[in-house]
């Protein structure tokens, strides 16, 4: 599934959201699966020798400041569905499981597991001597309230869905919990990330929703939580009874700037140190001296897609040769070279090209005015009045399309898409909304015609909280409202099969149907552009990005 997306830029995906790796559409698209590397272009051999000369020991001590184009909404992961909130409550809370470097599924809270009765049942054996950030010691009956909290139908979660899988779980004493499914469901074990560990003895017997926790979070992870400040800032300490040992870092602080062009004077000024770059700011703005003995820049694949996504409950878009019309009517390939300045390849559907069950050969919308004009006018549209634009019933074909504040690559993007439409006769505006009330008030409402915006993709294939025609309600992730009996059918199989061939042909035609059917333009796969300053050693780069193990990042004494 995928992290709700607001931001061209790259984040860094919070170390401990495995299940929230697909689930949430993404303030920032996080970083995530491809052949991650340093950018030697910032920093020379001469200065790491140098700095492996001098042998720097791991130090307690510093502050490390992030900016953020938004600020979070809830830091109770299952009732968040922005990355800016997961971002940060990955660092507060743990999952009973996690991905270590190498993508490998590991304990987390859980210190081992067994899988039996042919995938069943999963017996879950969790760590002892752990505890709560306000000291209560943690136990199953925190996972089992949990679950019981999310599987709720009182509680506003878009997460739930795998969680009703479960046919009975249960606390069999303080440290083993116990899982049964009705059926096989083969993202069983990474459901069990953070969305479902809460801390019973503050929240049992209240209401979630109007907790105090979703702004003031106890969890039991590297960091613990300490100040919020509304649109500016949130600031996190070292917990320093971390079971994996406290972190180097003292302090981690998030800072709002809602504006990358003003967050980048910030990391100039000193006044941030990391942030995910533009492509601008990236190829043309930090390649001087300064930067390259002052950060560190990384790049690689993101685990993302950006794409111009329709509200099918709109008449002008049921049709879909006119959504096969916009898709080629839109050159992907001057998106990539104008906009991202070559920093992504064209996307073809909802998987990053690589993954064991992405197919590369679903249909392709190379760039071709002429076809989507005729496509158009199959479906009605033409120009019969001569003033430029297309029209149908005596309606102009023209619509709005939305994307978030603070986003310059998903503006230009948007402007390369309105010139492009133009040039065939639909007048496209484009409206910037902060990100906030963006997906408050427009998208979780469904009150919006077109919109640019992305999903941070993952390592399952498992899209059934994006695609399937149940989770279209509000709040829920199919908020686009798109509907289809066989793609239904496809991810219902796909959840109930641990065999990886068959699942790969059946998220193969997932992938052809939705290439036919156009519910999104699927634009391109951007690259990661993060920088953290050179001050900060211990990032081992992996396919999972760069801060999976930030709680083992450091500087060294006297940096």
């Amino acid at each position: 599934m995928a992290d709700r997306d607001g931001d061209s830029r790259q984040r860094f995906l919070p170390k401990h959201n495995l299940s929230l790796f697909f689930l949430c559409l993404s303030l920032s698209l996080s970083v995530s699966l491809g052949g991650c590397s340093e950018d030697k272009r910032t920093e020379t051999k001469s200065q790491r020798d140098e700095s492996a000369a001098s042998n720097p020991q791991p130090a307690y001590g510093d502050t490390l400041v992030e900016g953020s184009i938004g600020d979070a909404t809830n830091l109770i992961p299952m009732l968040a569905s922005d990355s800016a909130s997961h971002n940060i409550s990955g660092l507060i809370i743990n999952g009973l499981v996690k991905y270590d470097k190498d993508v490998k599924l590991v304990g987390d809270l859980a210190e081992s597991w067994e899988v039996s009765q042919g995938g069943l049942q999963i017996t879950f054996k969790l760590r002892r001597g752990v505890t709560w950030h306000d000291g209560h010691p943690f136990t199953a009956r925190d996972v089992l309230f949990g679950f019981q909290t999310i599987t709720n139908p009182n509680t506003p979660t878009a997460y739930a869905e795998d969680f009703r899988q479960v046919k009975k779980a249960e606390a069999l004493d303080d440290y083993t919990f116990q899982v049964v499914y009705e059926k096989p469901f083969a993202p069983a074990l990474t459901s069990w990330g953070n969305l479902v560990v809460l801390p019973k003895h503050l929240l049992e017997g209240k209401d979630i929703a109007k907790s105090e926790l979703g702004r003031k979070p106890v969890g039991t992870g590297p960091y613990r939580f300490r100040e919020w400040i509304s649109r500016d800032r949130v600031i996190l300490e070292a917990n320093p009874n971390y079971f994996e040992g406290r972190p180097y870092i003292d302090r981690y602080v998030t800072r709002v700037i809602p504006d990358l062009a003003t967050m980048f004077l910030e990391l100039k000024a000193g006044g941030l140190d990391l942030m995910g770059l533009t492509p601008i700011q990236y190829k043309r703005q930090t390649g001087d001296r300064f930067f390259q003995q002052s950060y560190h820049k990384y790049r690689y694949l993101a685990n993302a897609y950006t794409y111009l996504g329709y509200n099918l409950l709109d008449p002008k878009f049921k049709d879909k040769r006119v959504r096969q019309a916009l898709s080629y009517a839109i050159d992907k390939e001057e998106i990539i070279k104008v906009v991202l300045l070559g920093l992504g390849v064209a996307a073809t559907g909802p998987y990053k090209p690589g993954l064991w069950f992405y197919n590369p050969d679903v249909k392709k919308y190379p760039f071709n005015p002429a076809k989507a004009l005729a496509l158009l006018k199959e479906a009605g549209w033409e120009d019969r009045n001569g003033d430029g634009i297309l029209d149908k019933d005596q309606e102009p074909f023209e619509f709005t399309v939305m994307t978030n504040e603070g986003n310059p690559v998903r503006q230009r993007t948007a402007v390369v898409i309105q010139e492009r439409l133009k040039k065939i006769g639909i007048r496209m505006k484009i409206r910037v909304i902060e990100w906030s009330a963006f997906i408050n008030e427009f998208i979780d409402k469904k009150d919006f015609e077109a919109t640019i915006l992305g999903w941070t993709t993952g390592f399952e294939p498992d899209q059934y909280d994006i695609w399937h025609s149940s989770k279209t309600g509000k709040k829920e992730l199919n908020f686009i409202s798109f509907k289809n009996s066989e793609v239904d059918e496809l991810l219902e199989k796909g959840r109930r099969t641990f065999d990886q061939e068959e699942r790969k042909a059946i998220y193969s035609r997932l992938q052809e149907i939705l290439a036919e059917e156009q519910p999104y333009t699927f634009l391109y796969v951007p690259e990661a552009l993060p920088i953290v300053h050179s001050r900060v050693y211990g990032i081992e780069p992996s396919p999972l990005g760069i801060s999976y193990n930030l709680h083992r990042w450091y500087v060294p004494q006297g940096l």
